[in-house]
């Protein structure tokens, strides 16, 4: 789906100001203004010439908003190469923005404009889902470059093995933290030893095994605190905790508040 956007992000019959969450792929192409958002609780400003890409899954939430203008993608995971899926998947960073030079946004405009006559079927030109599959390729590849390219910026001093270890972990974080709760079952999943692994993720990110691990937990259940109206047991056992108390006792050494007291708070 591609839609052109202009005024404030806050008073569109979008809902954009309440907390959604999606199962697939959303895009933000900002030409002009300035957004302030939540992304799974991580406040992040949005620029003029940015492009902003959230994950299936994550939580966001415009906070602020300037009278804006630009495009919004949204696009399903299946419709993803998997070498650019997996690019994706093993981001070092949770949050992907991309600050644009001029000839990029042109570019990306340019781009975006030919996918929104493709998908409007008001337009002379007869909606044709194989361009529509190109383009949108096209754009998903050029965005996955280019933030590729950012992140080899930042892992210069660290090596190509180490770098790319790191991101299998990642990857494989983002698929089984619900049932792999040990930094040794990624090490197996990886065949490499916990010492290995363990120094290798904290030697590029300088954050254990340990930490990620608890972070996409927590992650995940304030996700579902704020976002559904599971009962905190239901969502205990939902990331395969099923000693409730456990659940509980772990959440608040991680958060310092109780599950209870995170979604009351997070209400208000």
């Amino acid at each position: 789906m591609v839609e052109k956007f202009s005024g404030n992000m806050l008073h569109t019959p979008s809902g954009f100001s309440e907390p959604h969450r999606h199962d697939y792929y959303t895009c933000l192409l900002l030409d002009k203004g300035r957004v302030e958002t939540l992304v799974d609780f991580q406040k992040t400003i949005i620029h003029s010439n940015t492009i902003f890409i959230s994950y299936p899954g994550q939580v966001h939430q415009v906070l602020t908003s300037t009278i804006c203008s630009g495009w919004f993608l949204s696009f399903d995971s299946k419709l993803v190469e998997d070498a650019v899926r997996t690019a994706l998947e093993q981001s070092l960073s949770e949050i992907i923005t991309l600050d644009l030079c001029a000839s990029d946004v042109l570019w990306f405009k340019q781009l975006i404009g030919l996918l929104f006559e493709q998908s409007d079927e008001n337009h002379s030109i007869p909606f044709n889902p194989y361009v529509q599959h190109s383009l949108l390729t096209a754009f998903i590849h050029q965005v996955t470059m280019a933030f590729q390219a950012r992140e080899q910026i930042t892992t210069v001093h660290h090596s190509t093995r180490n770098v790319s270890i790191t991101k299998e972990f990642k990857q494989q974080l983002r698929h089984h933290f619900k049932s792999f709760k040990r930094p040794a079952d990624y090490a197996d999943l990886l065949n490499i030893s916990v010492s290995y692994l363990n120094d290798t993720v904290k030697h590029v990110t300088g954050f254990s095994l340990s930490y990620f691990i608890q972070q996409e937990i927590i992650k995940e259940a304030q996700r579902l605190l704020c976002y559904t109206d599971l009962s905190i047991k239901e969502i205990a056992i939902s990331l395969g905790y099923e000693d409730f108390k456990y659940f509980n006792r772990f959440f608040r050494k991680i958060t310092t508040v109780s599950p209870g007291s995170f979604r009351k708070n997070y209400l208000l």
